[in-house]
């Protein structure tokens, strides 16, 4: 059976080499197994018949069977026409239209024929009209047959070439004709038991033609089930083999390094949160084996200290500790802020990015070499080549989603044995999506601020209200505040929107004619987007006019005011990141949302929740829950590194915890994947491994 499914999708009645040429463009179905794995998006009932007289405009879809009595054609502007079919079922009369192909409609649906016709009933002229409806001869419909009919995806492109919804259905049709025989399993017999999983076969035949809602129920938990049990097999397997294969530094002291700073340099209790994760940490790098985890945390909430106390438990055992973050002025910061908790300390740090040259640079990395430089501060500049360690225990990646896995396993080569890994980012990732994306982590999460902070206010203001926002933006400054003001800048009307920032600068220079302005945007080189950021930061320019390159990393604690404007345009957790850069100091902080009026009920929805919270798990679950996790922003490189064609990360947690459960529970029976047992599955995965699916970027 598996056979037929590699066949070539133009040897299916039908198909032919030009609908070849569109399945394979437009949809990237080749084979008969990807026509059979291309879904419906939805279905409607179709097993009854209603007549004319119970017709109403409210109904979604209707099938209605009768005879076409006429046909009536009507100019529709220049060189186009609309037909128009009277039809009848013997007790009344409705009409059908078509807006184009008129003459191949009437060649193909005679007068005095019976039909059964489909669509959605409108109302027109005082007469119920469906428009470019579904024709069968009654003589071919059977109608307990039909249960509910399938609607698959086609472009406008496959469209005009006839291949519509309804080809598509007829395709598949032929191809569940041709395949007489069971299609083969992918899942073992005792684990579709003990879940109570209808079979392969039975759930990909019935995807495509259930007879009711219950049967396709089974059909689609079985399929979502499979899908995400072998992503989380693939991600479980490869950390199993990982965990195996390399042996930790054990880090088992605690010395002069991390008591001196616990007891007299911490410039804060720490919080519960943070003691939680630290206690995670040191039983990971007790353990012996390396440590490979995800820490998650709010904007504000302490990750940097946690990070830093990890580096200090490697320095009291002799090693050195690295900390790589996505951009210079992030690195920088970093730096800053390390010095600042180790003064009076007798503990090296340097910085290593892309300005640090020349007799600097080589300094850096002679004292990384013979080991007297203990805490190095860099951008992906530190995975080069020339640099080496003497003894590397610790690393820290911040913002992981900027740096690939590829970038994340290039510093296990910088060091004997892996060093210990510790991911912090500040998009807070809901549970399910991190156990898909960062499955290879164990995941530790910093739910609380440290006292002290002052939730940021959040509050919605339509753009007829600027003058009055000026005036509260006015009184903050005055106070010797200083405010972010953020343009949208996105990528398909870039043009058109430099041409706003640049009008909207104009615009508020005028406003605010007695403050200074800081301005920065993608298209800055880097040297003079730093250069405006560094005025900012000292206080030079209270007004820093910006698009979304201000989202990750600038620390500013005397900005207090952060007004977005068309704030409709951005994601949940990219308002939720531009929100997290006022509230930094002790002051109450603000962040304004400004929109039009007229905004869409999903827009409304992601206006209220920043308006109701701060907390960023309850902002990324709902973010999943409208957006879908391939438009998640901040999760891996382009979203999720492969395509679920049928579950859904936020809508079906529950099966993605079970699949994490059983693909954990085969790994442990069965750690060395040799067993015969569950060879069908070893089989699986390795013909999944195959496909176009970037299967590497899953781990």
């Amino acid at each position: 059976m598996q056979g037929i499914l590699c066949q070539d999708i133009m040897y299916l009645p039908g198909v032919g080499p030009n609908r070849k040429k569109m399945l394979n463009e437009e949809l990237g179905i080749k084979t008969f197994g990807d026509l059979l794995g291309y879904f419906p998006y939805k279905y409607v009932d179709r097993s009854r018949l209603y007549s004319i007289s119970e017709l109403n405009s409210e109904m979604p879809y209707v099938q209605v069977r009768g005879r076409i009595l006429s046909y009536e054609t009507f100019e529709n502007g220049p060189r186009r026409e609309r037909v128009v079919a009277h039809f009848s079922d013997g007790f009344g009369v409705m009409d059908l239209t078509w807006f184009s192909g008129g003459k191949g409609i009437k060649q193909r649906y005679q007068a005095g024929k019976d039909y059964v016709v489909f669509g959605k009933p409108t109302v027109f002229n005082g007469r119920y009209n469906i428009i470019h409806p579904d024709i069968d001869p009654a003589s071919e419909l059977q109608l307990d047959d039909m249960g509910m009919q399938p609607y698959y995806n086609t472009t406008e492109k496959m469209k005009k070439m006839g291949l519509t919804s309804h080809a598509i259905e007829k395709l598949t049709r032929n191809l569940l004709e041709k395949l007489k025989e069971e299609i083969a399993e992918t899942l073992p017999d005792f684990m579709t038991k003990r879940l109570q999983l209808c079979s392969r076969d039975q759930a990909l035949r019935i995807i495509h033609y259930p007879r009711n809602h219950q049967e396709l129920e089974r059909a689609r938990v079985r399929l979502k089930f499979e899908e995400l049990f072998f992503v989380q097999l693939n991600i479980v397997r490869y950390a199993s083999d990982h965990r195996r294969k390399y042996r930790g530094y054990v880090f088992n002291r605690i010395g002069d390094c991390f008591n001196g700073f616990y007891h007299n340099h911490l410039p804060f209790a720490l919080t519960e949160a943070q003691k939680r994760v630290l206690r995670e940490i040191r039983k990971d790098v007790c353990s012996g084996r390396q440590m490979n985890r995800l820490l998650q945390g709010d904007v504000g909430s302490g990750k940097t200290l946690v990070a830093l106390m990890a580096m200090l438990i490697a320095l009291d055992n002799g090693f050195q500790a690295c900390i790589m973050a996505p951009t210079e002025i992030l690195a920088e910061q970093h730096l800053a802020t390390i010095r600042e908790f180790l003064e009076g300390m007798d503990i090296s740090v340097e910085l290593l990015t892309g300005i640090v040259k020349g007799k600097k640079r080589q300094d850096v990395l002679d004292h990384l070499l013979d080991g007297s430089l203990q805490i190095l501060v860099g951008t992906h500049a530190v995975i080069e080549d020339t640099v080496q360690f003497a003894r590397l225990g610790m690393v820290i990646v911040d913002e992981q989603h900027r740096f690939g896995v590829a970038q994340r396993a290039k510093l296990w080569t910088k060091s004997a044995n892996p060093p210990h890994v510790l991911v912090m980012t500040a998009t807070p990732i809901p549970r399910t999506l991190a156990m898909t994306l960062y499955g290879d982590l164990d995941v530790s999460v910093i739910d609380e601020l440290p006292p002290g902070r002052k939730p940021v206010m959040t509050q919605h203001v339509f753009d007829s209200q600027l003058s009055a926002l000026y005036q509260s933006i006015r009184r903050q400054l005055q106070q010797g505040r200083q405010a972010y003001i953020v343009f949208p800048l996105i990528e398909e009307s870039e043009k058109m929107d430099l041409k706003n920032l640049e009008e909207g600068y104009e615009t508020l220079r005028q406003a605010f004619p007695e403050f200074a302005f800081s301005k920065v945007h993608g298209r800055m080189k880097a040297k003079e987007k730093e250069e405006e950021m560094q005025r900012f930061l000292r206080r030079e320019s209270q007004i820093m006019v910006a698009t979304t390159v201000i989202e990750v990393g600038v620390n500013v604690p005397n900005a207090s005011v952060m007004v977005i404007l068309d704030a409709q345009r951005f994601g949940l957790s990219q308002l939720h990141q531009l929100r997290g850069r006022v509230g930094r100091g002790a002051d109450q902080s603000y962040c304004i949302l400004v929109t039009s009026r007229k905004l869409s009920d999903d827009t409304r929805k992601r206006i209220d929740i920043m308006c109701d919270t701060n907390d960023g798990f309850r902002i990324a679950e709902a973010d999943l829950k409208l957006r879908g996790p391939g438009d998640l922003e901040g999760t891996q490189q382009s979203g999720v590194a492969f395509d679920l064609k049928i579950a859904d990360i936020a809508r079906d947690g529950q099966l993605v915890q079970l699949a994490r459960d059983e693909a954990q529970r085969v790994i442990d029976d069965d750690p060395e994947c040799q067993q015969s047992r569950y060879q069908l599955l070893w089989n699986r995965l390795r013909e999944l491994r195959q496909t176009d699916i970037n299967w590497a970027a899953i781990s």
